[in-house]
């Protein structure tokens, strides 16, 4: 993967085990710092008008991130449809890959609960930022 946006996340003394590793599920909790500060950022959402829920989540653990580690959540969109994106991710620490995963998340309208058309200027902002091509 060759994922553009990074975000650092913190390892807090409460995402680790009795060994000093950070909980295998404390790493969907980083995945979810990376991808709303990347519909803020990238999508120009405010935190209140994020309307997505993930429908999958799939995480690889290839090394532990222990105490006293910086690791950086690195992100990009491999598909974005109508109403639902795939996101691939990459969780490194000093440029080596502790995990990789990837989620889908499906655009929801706020008032029937479900899912509905990514807005157009959030399609955009998305495709313009992932080179990616529109969709005929």
């Amino acid at each position: 993967m060759s994922a553009e946006f990074t975000v650092d996340v913190p390892v807090r003394f409460r995402d680790l085990d009795p060994m000093n590793h950070v909980n295998h599920a404390v790493y969907a909790s980083y995945l979810e710092a990376g991808r709303t500060d990347y519909l803020r950022d990238v999508a120009g959402l405010a935190d209140e008008e994020i309307s997505f829920v993930i429908v999958t989540l799939e995480i690889s653990y290839e090394r532990p991130i222990t105490k006293g580690d910086d690791p950086t959540v690195a992100l990009s969109v491999t598909r974005l449809g109508d109403s639902s994106c795939t996101m691939d991710y990459e969780v490194r620490v000093d440029g080596d890959v502790a995990a990789t995963a990837e989620t889908t998340i499906v655009h929801i309208d706020p008032e029937t609960e479900r899912p509905s058309p990514i807005p157009d200027a959030v399609t955009q902002r998305i495709r313009e930022y992932e080179g990616l091509e529109a969709v005929a």
